[in-house]
């Protein structure tokens, strides 16, 4: 284990940033904290999670993917991307960094995605334990420990030091290539980390139950009455997919400039009437077909499909950003209050 004293943390993201990209959270002038690329002026956002999650950095919201040249003779291919280059994100929570996982299950699975593939493999992943969980968590449901998020280096905080563990080959690339960092007190880390576990213990939803959720639930709760009036006050407004970590939704859409066509991927919501719309309509014409859609595959139908795993990490962003409270948490024990 390293180390190395807070007020040395700038030496270290330079050190970090002289060596390839680094990004780090920061607070944005209107309140939000997103990952953004470190620089001398940057400061590291101190707050529990950011308002958008870290997928950004492999799956962004908006992405080129190719362009096409149209004159009398035919039509050119414009490869339009980007070589990406080896990176480093620092702090990511241990629910983000288990988003990871269930993203590469999806993006890395034939046909492999190579945008996602090719920033996924440049990364090195740099995750802090949450010194402080929020009232609005519940990681430890879905076997999340945020005392001791994975990556390849986690880092633990207390009011002296930042103490470094370095997991996989990345992380033990990246830590030799800082000489900065010191010998660290394995004992003080562990007191982070004993404390964080004391504030899990006292969580207000830290007994949430999945036992009546998960892998072959279909046929239970497909047909529950509790779909209707759950959805019946939603908006559609796509806010919780938004912030989700592990929403992996998107739409292919085009748009011509003069001579040449320039063809984006951007984010798209299963909570929007048009998501899906085909020439024969929609299918599933309602809010309530759409709200359904929703938890299901997060709760349902990626579990049946990926060994069990749950399609939510428990960071608790759509209990904060839905505008009329209405969130994952209300929906699974909603489910079990229904159950027999």
């Amino acid at each position: 284990m390293k180390q190395i004293a807070l007020n040395r943390l700038d030496e270290l993201f330079a050190a970090i940033s002289a060596r390839q990209t680094l990004l780090i959270p920061q607070q944005l002038e209107n309140g939000d904290a997103e990952f953004r690329p470190w620089s001398a002026e940057a400061k590291l956002y101190t707050g529990l999670k950011t308002s958008r999650s870290a997928k950004d950095a492999f799956f962004p919201q908006v992405e080129n993917l190719v362009g096409f040249k149209v004159s009398e003779q035919g039509i050119e291919l414009m490869d339009t991307r980007d070589e990406v280059q080896p990176f480093t994100l620092f702090g990511v929570r241990g629910c983000d960094a288990r988003s990871f996982d269930i993203l590469d299950r999806v993006f890395l699975a034939e046909p492999v995605d190579t945008f996602y593939a090719d920033r996924r493999a440049a990364a090195t992943v740099v995750t802090l334990a949450c010194n402080r969980p929020e009232t609005t968590c519940f990681c430890q449901s879905f076997g999340i420990d945020p005392s001791r998020p994975a990556g390849d280096v986690t880092c633990w905080m207390d009011a002296e030091n930042l103490y470094w563990q370095p997991n996989t080959d990345k992380g033990r690339a990246l830590t030799e290539a800082l000489s900065l960092l010191e010998e660290g007190e394995e004992a003080r880390a562990k007191r982070v980390e004993e404390d964080i576990q004391a504030v899990l213990k006292r969580l207000p939803l830290k007994d949430l139950s999945l036992d009546h959720v998960g892998a072959g639930k279909t046929k239970a709760l497909f047909d529950r009455p509790e779909w209707a009036e759950l959805s019946e006050a939603c908006l559609g407004c796509g806010a919780c997919t938004f912030v989700c970590p592990t929403c992996q939704c998107y739409d292919i859409e085009e748009f011509k400039s003069g001579g040449s066509v320039r063809r984006f991927r951007c984010w798209d919501s299963c909570m929007y009437s048009d998501f899906t719309l085909m020439s024969a309509g929609q299918p599933r014409p309602t809010q309530t077909e759409r709200f359904r859609q929703r938890f299901m595959h997060k709760l349902v139908y990626y579990p049946d499909n990926q060994d069990g795993l749950f399609s939510c990490v428990g960071c608790g962003r759509c209990l904060v950003k839905c505008p009329i409270h209405m969130n994952i948490v209300k929906v699974i024990n909603a489910l079990k209050e229904g159950t027999a």
